[in-house]
C-alpha cells in the first residue's frame, strides 16, 4: 500500500486475529492490488529477505522504489531485527526513522520499504512504546481519557490472551467504572467511529475494536 489509509475489512481482521493466535511474529501489508497479505515468521526461520527480486521472502515486486534485495529481517527465536546495510537506494524506515544498520522490532511497529507500509506484529509482547500504525488506527490519539477507560475495561478479558476471551459487556464496563449503561454506549459509539470499525457488522464491532486497540499499541496488555 502506498501509504494511504485503507479500511481493514472484517475478513482481514479475522485473518489477523488467527495469525495472532498462532503466537509467532508476523508481517501485514497490502500488495499492488490492495489485497492484505500476511507473512508469518515460522519457527526455525533465521532470515527474511525483503525486496522486489524473485528470491525475496517478503516480495514487493509492484513497488518500483524497492530494490531487488532491499533489507533483511533477522530472527532469533521470536526476536526480529531489521537490518539495512545500504543495500537499498531508498532506505528502510521504522515509523519516521530511517534504519542505519540494525533496529530491533517491537510489536506494532510500522516498517516502510519504498512506498509500502508493513505492520510488524509480535503477539504477547504488548510493548507500551510500540509505534501506533496510522493506517490501522488513524484516530487513536483523539480518544479522550474517559473513552480510554472504557476501552481498557472492554479489553480487560484479553489480558492473559485466553483463546476464547470475549470483550466486556456494556453492563460489565458500567459496573467496573461506576457509569450508567447509556454512558458506556455513548463512549462505545465514539470509539467505534474513532478507531474505524463503525461500518462493520454489529456482531463484529466489539472484537474488532479490541483487536485494533491491541494491535496498534493504543492499549497494551500490561495495562489490563
Amino acid at each position: 500500500m502506498d501509504g494511504e489509509r485503507q479500511q481493514t475489512s472484517a475478513p482481514e481482521l479475522k485473518a489477523q486475529i488467527e495469525a495472532e493466535r498462532g503466537g509467532r511474529p508476523f508481517l501485514v501489508f497490502r500488495d499492488g492490488g490492495g489485497e492484505q497479505r500476511i507473512v508469518v515468521v515460522e519457527d526455525g526461520t533465521a532470515t527474511l529477505w525483503v525486496g522486489r527480486g524473485e528470491s525475496s521472502d517478503l516480495r514487493l515486486d509492484w513497488d518500483e522504489e524497492v530494490s531487488a534485495l532491499h533489507a533483511q529481517i533477522e530472527v532469533v527465536r521470536d526476536e526480529c531485527t531489521l537490518l539495512d546495510d545500504g543495500l537499498s537506494r531508498n532506505g528502510s524506515f521504522v515509523g519516521d526513522h530511517r534504519v542505519e544498520g540494525r533496529r530491533r522490532l517491537r510489536d506494532g511497529d510500522t516498517l516502510r520499504f519504498g512506498r509500502t507500509n508493513v505492520l510488524f506484529r509480535r503477539p504477547g509482547e504488548g510493548a507500551p512504546e510500540a509505534t501506533v500504525a496510522a493506517s490501522q488506527v488513524p484516530a487513536a490519539a483523539t480518544v479522550s481519557p474517559a473513552q480510554r477507560r472504557v476501552l481498557l475495561a472492554l479489553c480487560r478479558p484479553f489480558k492473559d490472551e485466553a483463546p476464547f476471551a470475549t470483550p466486556a459487556t456494556n453492563q460489565g464496563i458500567a459496573d467496573e467504572l461506576h457509569l450508567s449503561v447509556d454512558a458506556v454506549k455513548t463512549h462505545m459509539r465514539a470509539l467505534f467511529e474513532k478507531l474505524g470499525v463503525e461500518d462493520l457488522p454489529q456482531n463484529r464491532k466489539r472484537v474488532a475494536l479490541v483487536e485494533r486497540a491491541l494491535q496498534s499499541g493504543a492499549v497494551s496488555r500490561r495495562e489490563l
